[in-house]
């Protein structure tokens, strides 16, 4: 059997179903596309000629000789471009203020956080794709990468992902008016859950169906959870699959806070002490 010495390495990788980690788990991420991207780094570019200039700006009231001022503006361009960069990185976990403004991190290929290694790499590197070919370079290997990785995303083993997601509107609703009388005498078995997800997809995709898909795929579905209904209502199979959504939803409401509710009132006896064991 092979130790932890011998044992091969897992490499995370990107394939058309997102992030995968080197133990075969996806992700839920969104990698960063190369033009928000370029957006951040050109807020941080633009930061760091702000810092150069106040720099030069200071040294202009200093009388210095020539030799010690170019040792001072060698010494602020590797504060600026690198060690600044590096330090806000691995001090914010991979969010810089350009990044931070438009809802970025960057994190390991595996989806941790990234520490110094990873952030003096990707700043030192960032000086030859970034300021000495005026962007040119990171922009030419971030559009040909799949994933929108820049030369140091590649050599750090680190990518960008977008965290400022857009809110989902609540697609809920309850029971419909024609079946409120019904709904309280109503015995709704749990559904089985591939036949629960594609009557959650039929309503989410209903909008965008032609009426006559709509109606006979409700009476398709209507028919299937029949089965787990007791009494039937007369009702339009749409209205008779909406209210069966309402119900279950609710009805599983009230067992969770029942049994939280339970687990709460059981929680002194579970964490207390056995009577007679001693305190370690």
């Amino acid at each position: 059997m092979a130790d932890a010495t011998t044992a091969p390495r897992r490499v995370a990788r990107f394939d058309d179903e997102g992030l995968v980690t080197g133990e075969a788990v996806t992700l839920d991420v969104r990698p960063a596309s190369a033009l928000i991207r370029a957006g951040g780094t050109a807020i941080d570019v633009l930061l760091t000629i702000v810092l150069l200039l106040g720099l030069l700006f200071a040294l202009s009231g200093l009388s210095v000789d020539a030799a010690a001022f170019r040792a001072i503006i060698i010494t602020g361009l590797v504060l600026c471009i690198v060690v600044i960069p590096t330090a806000v990185e691995t001090a914010s976990r991979g969010r810089s203020l350009g990044k931070l403004a438009l809802g970025l991190r960057v994190v390991r290929d595996d989806g941790g956080a990234i520490g110094f290694r990873h952030a003096f790499i990707r700043a030192l590197v960032g000086v030859l794709e970034i300021y000495l070919t005026f962007g040119g370079l990171a922009a030419l290997v971030g559009f040909l990468n799949p994933s929108s990785k820049r030369l140091g995303d590649i050599m750090a083993g680190t990518h960008a992902q977008v965290e400022r997601v857009p809110k989902l509107p609540s697609t809920a609703f309850g029971v419909p008016a024609e079946l409120a009388a019904w709904a309280p005498l109503a015995d709704v078995a749990r559904l089985p859950d591939p036949l629960a997800r594609r009557v959650a997809s039929f309503f989410v995709n209903a909008p965008h169906l032609v009426p006559d898909s709509r109606r006979r795929i409700a009476a398709s579905l209507a028919a299937e959870v029949a089965a787990f209904v007791s009494p039937l209502p007369d009702a339009d199979p749409e209205l008779f699959l909406a209210a069966i959504v309402a119900l279950r939803r609710e009805r599983d409401l009230a067992a969770l806070r029942l049994e939280d509710a339970r687990m709460t009132a059981l929680e002194p006896q579970l964490t207390a002490r056995p009577v007679g064991f001693p305190r370690r």
